[in-house]
């Protein structure tokens, strides 16, 4: 995984684990890796990792079952929350980068619907 130096990597590790959950390559349930295998797989430091899974718990996104590990939330309305705000943003940035260029909202929607 490669970071970005504006955004902190606990932010962005987490982003990751999200985004896997809403595209299902994390279903609702699912064992997250441990501490140590996750700082393996994003070569980050496990304090890092235990920062990115209590921001997680925070949000309600997993859970953790002591001696057991962290989760995957089996709550669909969660998934489905997190996948209307990661559009929302995607969309609004994409509005905003049009927006730099001199389109207007409703000609940066004309553009879109006009794409295959």
């Amino acid at each position: 995984m490669e970071y970005n130096p504006a955004l902190p990597i606990y932010l962005q590790a987490a982003n990751s684990i999200k985004r896997d959950i809403v595209t299902g390559k994390l279903p609702p349930g699912a064992k997250l890796p441990s501490v140590r295998d996750l700082a393996v797989e994003y070569t980050i430091n496990p304090n890092t990792v235990s920062r990115v899974y209590k921001e997680l718990e925070s949000e309600g996104v997993c859970f953790t079952r002591r001696g057991m590990g962290t989760f995957v939330t089996e709550d669909p309305g969660k998934v489905d929350q997190m996948k209307e705000e990661m559009a929302g943003t995607l969309i609004r940035d994409f509005l905003e980068g049009m927006e730099q260029l001199g389109f207007s909202r409703s000609e940066a929607i004309t553009l879109l619907e006009k794409q295959k």
